[in-house]
């Protein structure tokens, strides 16, 4: 589906509202053709109608609900045979609101589909792909509650420090591949995220909410810097330098042949 001179095809899911959306703007006003996946068909096809119009792009829809595993499955099977998709954004998610203790395990299970098994899939499909081509970018979106999980939920909390975990762990999986990869950690983002997902944002700071265009504005030109890992609102990049140095100093402790003396 790739046009004459496109950069190629994103394939976004979650491109029906919000982030994914805002991502299909910006990629489209870089030249590349799109394949927006959702669940909400109808609200795809008008976004694609005004980005075609706009820009002059190819632009595909694909109704698809992620939480299903034989509709991932067609997904990732597209992602492994459509040599013209160069650029995954795993951006579908969903939130949950409460304890787990008294959490509605279905919700939760649906969560965890979508938030980790599915953004699993995907991001497989395409390393292979595009390593095979020798070119290509994995955006994967978690969020700042990756690094502070006291903050939100038990469920979502480990489901976004997951994405990270595997963004880093393919990072140097796909070095010297010239397959591209970030994770990207929004703190909060004004989305319709908060109002699927049963939590009431309102008592929220508004120092604390960006708007989505701004964050994506943000992880695009982290991406452009070439950042492993974005964190839209952190002012200065030294503390997630700090943070990643303190892993290091770590590291040659981590596994010994004896426990730690304190444990004697």
């Amino acid at each position: 589906m790739t046009s004459t001179q496109s950069q190629g095809t994103a394939l976004i899911t979650g491109a029906s509202s919000g982030i994914g959306a805002i991502y299909a703007e910006r990629l489209a006003a870089r030249g590349f053709d799109l394949l927006l996946v959702a669940r909400d068909e109808q609200r795809l096809e008008a976004a694609a109608s005004k980005l075609r119009a706009e820009y002059g792009v190819q632009v595909e829809v694909l109704k698809a609900d992620l939480t299903q595993k034989d509709e991932v499955l067609k997904l990732e099977q597209r992602l492994r045979s459509d040599s013209s998709i160069n650029l995954l954004l795993n951006n579908a998610g969903v939130a949950a609101d409460g304890l787990l203790a008294n959490a509605d395990m279905e919700q939760l299970e649906r969560l965890i589909q979508l938030n980790v098994i599915t953004v699993t899939r995907l991001a497989s499909a395409a390393a292979a792909s595009f390593t095979k081509a020798g070119r290509g970018t994995i955006i994967n979106i978690a969020s700042v509650v990756a690094l502070f999980p006291e903050r939100f939920n038990a469920t979502y909390s480990a489901s976004k420090a997951y994405v990270l975990s595997l963004t880093q762990s393919l990072n140097t999986e796909l070095n010297g591949t010239g397959v591209q990869v970030q994770a990207v950690l929004p703190g909060v983002t004004r989305t319709e995220i908060w109002e699927r997902s049963g939590i009431d944002a309102s008592g929220i700071p508004a120092q604390m909410i960006m708007e989505a265009g701004e964050m994506v504005d943000a992880a695009l030109a982290g991406l452009d810097q070439g950042e492993l890992v974005t964190i839209p609102s952190l002012p200065e990049t030294s503390e997630w330098e700090a943070f990643v140095a303190a892993r290091h100093v770590m590291a040659p402790n981590l596994s010994r042949d004896k426990a730690a003396a304190r444990y004697k």
